[in-house]
C-alpha cells in the first residue's frame, strides 16, 4: 500500500485538474466525474445553454473505453506485457492529444462544435481509463475521481474518533482517515490549480493534465506489475 500511495494521490491531482478544467472550458462538461452530466444536461435542456452533444455521449464513451481497457487488460496479461504501465501511458497519450486540440481550436464559444466534444470524449475516454486501474490496481486506495463516498467516510471516522473506539480499531481508523483526506486534499488541489490556471492561461491549461499523467506513468515500476490481478 506504501508504494502505492503516491501514484494514488497523482491520480487524485490529475483528476481534480482535469475535471475542472473541462467543466469550464467546455460548457459544464465533467469528464471525470461523468454521471454528474446528467445534472448540467438537464439544466442545458432547461435553460437552452449549449454543450448537449458532449453530456449526452459522456456516459456512454466513458463506458465503451472501460470495456476496451479491460479487454486491453487481458490482452497485455495473455502476452506477459505491462498492464499498468501500458494503460497509463495510454492515458498520458490521450491527455497529451486533448492538449493539443484545446490549443488549436481553443477557446470553444457556445454551441456543441465537433472540437468541443472530440476534445471532451478524448479527456473523457483518458478519465475511463484512469478509473479502470484505480479500480482494478488501486483497490486498496480511495477512489482518485468521485469525493463524496470518500468525504462521507471521512466525516464517519472523525465522528467515531470523537466518540471514541476500540483500541485495537483505532490504528486502522486513523490509517484510513489519512489516506482518505490526502485524496480529498490532493483532488482539490487539483481544482484550484486548474482553475486558476485557466483564468490566467485559457487554453494552455490543458498542457499540465499530460504533465501530471506522465509523471504518474514514470512512479509505477515495471516490479508493481508482478501484483496485477489476472
Amino acid at each position: 500500500m506504501a508504494n502505492q500511495a503516491p501514484l494514488s494521490t497523482i491520480l487524485s491531482v490529475n483528476a481534480g485538474y482535469v475535471d475542472t478544467a473541462g467543466f469550464m472550458a467546455l460548457h459544464g462538461l465533467f469528464t471525470a466525474h461523468v454521471t454528474g452530466n446528467f445534472v448540467t444536461l438537464g439544466a442545458a435542456l432547461v435553460l437552452g445553454t449549449s454543450g448537449i452533444i458532449a453530456k449526452l455521449l459522456a456516459l456512454p464513451v466513458f463506458c465503451v473505453a472501460i470495456v476496451l481497457a479491460r479487454l486491453l487488460h487481458f490482452w497485455l496479461v495473455g502476452r506477459g506485457l505491462a498492464v499498468v504501465r501500458t494503460l497509463l501511458f495510454l492515458k498520458f497519450a490521450l491527455l497529451a492529444a486533448a492538449a493539443v486540440l484545446a490549443l488549436r481550436y481553443g477557446p470553444f464559444g457556445p454551441g456543441d462544435s465537433w472540437s468541443a466534444t472530440l476534445l471532451g470524449m478524448t479527456m473523457v475516454t483518458a478519465m475511463a481509463i484512469q478509473n479502470a486501474v484505480h479500480r482494478v490496481h488501486l483497490a486498496s486506495m480511495p477512489p482518485s475521481t468521485l469525493m463524496t463516498g470518500t468525504t462521507t467516510q471521512i466525516m464517519l471516522d472523525i465522528a467515531d474518533r470523537i466518540q471514541g473506539v476500540p483500541p485495537e480499531q483505532k490504528a486502522a481508523v486513523d490509517a484510513r482517515l489519512k489516506r482518505m483526506s490526502v485524496a480529498v486534499l490532493a483532488f482539490a488541489i487539483g481544482c484550484a490549480a486548474a482553475a486558476l490556471l485557466y483564468a490566467y492561461a485559457g487554453m494552455w491549461c490543458f498542457a499540465a493534465p499530460p504533465v501530471v499523467a506522465l509523471a504518474a506513468y514514470l512512479r509505477h515500476r515495471d516490479a508493481d506489475e508482478a501484483a496485477v490481478p489476472k
